[in-house]
């Protein structure tokens, strides 16, 4: 992200809290009910966006030498990731091509290559077919066609990306598109993985998504854990293609009002909430950032499963290994004064937020809609003026599986002259609802 975009956010971060304002569409939209429960919806996105579509498997740091590898298991098949020994990133289905055993067993490593533990055959780091036990019992076989079935594979941006399918298109460039350019100013290939967390809860997918969409929420649900940290009703959001980001303003940002605009970052001051379609969120921070990747439950839309990724920029992961102990922890992750000036926050806090903010409040509050949209009561639900993500998110869920538009809800342009919302935030300017990369849907 260029200075002048960095800029440009602050001023209308502190804009918003100097006139008690937020961000503001100027419409409402509701969204059926029956997206988190009905059965052929979720066979259809399944189908659509997880079997059909590009997935964001890890960080590149998460293969970190030739002969690294890891296994995923999250999207209806069963992958083996590794760094060949040219350096590449390359992805297989993880199973013998004998009689389709994992050759892989555990979550991670380093390895020259893989055996079978079912009869023994062995297969290279770059997925080949090495050897196969008492070859002349089994009978004569084509070596070179009998590797492990490859699937495509690539890495941008410190981000590595797998298609499910042998021949699925994966052109990484045109799935950001302008996301593209913004992704390599954070140089998420330098950090390091720290540790990984589960959540998994009865509430769907897209409503684990939707948690993340909106600073609507802050100051209420979360006025003990994450509201000690950042301020509720306040964001700024920017629709770049089918993703999109969502800034969230530090309770430091008023210390940038002390210095001159040329010594403004961004990170300083704000946290950044990417939206990578079609179930990734991903956020930067001053110190690293994490991963979030959201599957469904293939057999109930009811379910979901939230795989966490906690990464470290490497000057932090250097000043934790010189110190006594982080002056940051699980303890006291929400102390905003600890946080202050030091690189001393360990990965350990980030998994307490989660657990306490995302897994206790949040997912719980998505448990409750879950339970509500199942009792065919509830026939919708509505996102206001002040939730621009969830519009924006729920219009391209609904445009990639062939549904329906959203149902608008115009709101009396009186009703907005408040103080509540402002629709100066509409202006482009401002960088709160401009479409980068795609016209807006109607």
């Amino acid at each position: 992200m260029d200075k002048n975009t960095q800029v440009g956010i602050v001023r209308e971060l502190l804009r918003q809290l100097d006139h008690g304002t937020n961000t503001s569409t100027g419409e409402q939209m509701r969204v059926p009910a029956n997206v988190y429960t009905c059965r052929t919806i979720a066979e259809r996105e399944w189908q659509v966006l997880f079997r059909d579509h590009p997935q964001i498997v890890g960080f590149s740091r998460d293969l970190p030498e030739r002969g690294s590898y890891f296994t995923v298991d999250d999207f209806g098949l069963p992958l083996l990731v590794t760094r060949d020994t040219t350096g590449r990133a390359r992805a297989f289905l993880n199973a013998c091509r004998h009689r389709g055993a994992r050759v892989a067993q555990g979550p991670c490593g380093k390895a020259a290559g893989f055996a079978c533990p079912y009869h023994g055959w062995t297969y290279s780091i770059d997925g080949s077919l090495q050897r196969i036990t008492r070859p002349a019992d089994f009978g004569p076989l084509d070596r070179e066609s009998h590797g492990l079935v490859e699937l495509p594979a690539a890495e941008v941006q410190g981000l590595v990306w797998v298609h499910p399918r042998r021949d699925g298109k994966l052109d990484v460039a045109q799935l950001l598109g302008p996301m593209d350019g913004e992704l390599a100013g954070w140089d998420l290939g330098a950090m390091t993985c720290m540790g990984t967390s589960t959540i998994e809860m009865p509430l769907n997918w897209k409503l684990a998504n939707d948690t993340f969409g909106e600073s609507y929420h802050v100051s209420r649900l979360h006025r003990r854990t994450l509201g000690q940290l950042f301020h509720g009703d306040v964001s700024v959001g920017e629709s770049i293609g089918k993703h999109h980001r969502l800034v969230l303003a530090s309770k430091d940002i008023d210390e940038l009002r002390k210095r001159p605009e040329s010594e403004w970052r961004l990170l300083d001051a704000a946290l950044l909430v990417y939206f990578l379609f079609p179930n990734v969120e991903l956020t930067v921070s001053r110190i690293g950032a994490n991963l979030v990747r959201i599957y469904p439950d293939a057999t109930n839309p009811g379910r979901s499963v939230s795989r966490i990724s906690y990464y470290l920029r490497p000057q932090v992961v250097e000043a934790l290994g010189h110190a006594d102990q982080p002056k940051v922890n699980a303890a006291n992750a929400y102390d905003l004064a600890a946080r202050r000036g030091t690189d001393l926050i360990s990965h350990e806090s980030a998994q307490e937020v989660f657990r306490s903010t995302i897994e206790q409040e949040d997912y719980a509050m998505g448990v409750a809609t879950q339970r509500a949209a199942e009792s065919g009561l509830l026939e919708y639900v509505q996102f206001g003026c002040n939730e621009p993500g969830l519009h924006h998110y729920h219009r391209c869920f609904r445009d990639a599986l062939g549904l329906p538009p959203l149902e608008r809800v115009p709101v009396p342009t009186a009703a907005l002259a408040g103080k509540a919302v402002d629709r100066r935030s509409l202006v482009a300017g401002a960088g709160h609802t401009v479409e980068r990369g795609a016209a807006r849907p109607a």
